[in-house]
């Protein structure tokens, strides 16, 4: 992964050119990686956007495709390093995550809006109830044991940072599929995870066939699409087909409950072709997720986030 002054310098290249409605070129591949001759180009200012490669074709992929839920969340604790690495030895190349933003401005990876259930936050912060990932500032999060709830062996783990997660994901060569929650809640955290993902490198040629960006906000979705089309994307939940075919403008997946999979309306999303000429893709997930691929398949759906 690059230093830190170098991801600093690129993040602040980045801002300047969202400031100024320039389109960036993606930043060098690490060594060993095949690079692609960037191009700059002007944006119009109130549409600022975030790279300029061409979009990969779709990455290729075993069908149907297993995601590690959170990681491997049944061996270890949820969103956490430990829980990236078991699906690393697991042999699982994606993992789905989960980011919020802490009251001081840093992303973390943590699933829900409190950390009561996934930190020891009531003992090691009492007073400050209930425990909202927006309250607290960064420092205070990462003091929490985000392991010791899981198993006794995991005491100590911490709710990693959106950029500590990336660069074990780098280590690992695992691929991610990487959900805003409750955006509407961190306005500006679409441009935020981008800017974050473009100083880590994960916006260039090599990485954007290892990386989707999801959430169940479509419109929050539309933004990714608009700051950088050549990211691809999924919209979460089962919307009607109308709703799914406008979607198809500016998603490239639309990433349901199993439970409410109905075969009709999983061979109409998979007619519509998303922004970057593909049909879309379904990865289902829900309980039902918990036999894999073999669920994913009797479906005729493309994955499974498990």
């Amino acid at each position: 992964m690059p230093h830190a002054p170098i991801r600093r310098a690129a993040a602040l290249t980045l801002l300047a050119a969202v400031a100024t409605g320039t389109t960036l070129a993606a930043p060098a591949a690490r060594p060993g990686t095949r690079t692609v001759a960037p191009r700059l180009a002007a944006a119009p200012a109130a549409h600022p956007r975030i790279g300029d490669l061409d979009p990969p074709a779709a990455p290729a992929v075993a069908s149907p495709l297993v995601i590690a839920h959170r990681g491997a969340a049944r061996q270890a604790p949820e969103n956490t390093l430990a829980a990236v690495d078991a699906a690393h030895r697991a042999g699982l190349t994606w993992v789905e995550n989960d980011v919020q933003r802490t009251k001081d401005g840093q992303l973390v990876v943590v699933h829900d809006p409190t950390l009561r259930r996934t930190t020891d936050a009531a003992r090691a912060l009492p007073g400050r109830a209930p425990w909202r990932v927006a309250d607290l500032t960064a420092a205070e999060i990462a003091r929490l044991d985000a392991g010791g709830w899981f198993a006794a062996r995991f005491a100590g783990e911490r709710v990693p940072t959106l950029d500590r997660y990336l660069r074990r994901l780098e280590d690992n060569h695992q691929s991610l599929l990487l959900e805003l929650k409750t955006p509407t809640r961190y306005p500006g955290i679409e441009a935020q995870t981008l800017r974050l993902l473009h100083a880590d490198g994960w916006l260039d040629r090599a990485h954007l066939g290892r990386l989707v960006v999801q959430s169940f906000c479509a419109r929050c979705v539309r933004t990714v699409h608009r700051l950088a089309p050549q990211v691809r994307t999924a919209v979460l939940g089962t919307p009607a087909l109308r709703d799914a075919t406008r979607y198809a403008r500016f998603t490239d997946g639309i990433n349901p409950p199993l439970d409410h999979l109905t075969p009709r309306w999983t061979a109409a999303v998979h007619r519509l072709r998303g922004p970057h000429g593909d049909p879309l893709r379904i990865y289902g997930w829900g309980p039902e997720a918990a036999p894999g691929a073999p669920a994913a398949a009797a479906r005729g759906i493309d994955g499974v986030v498990a």
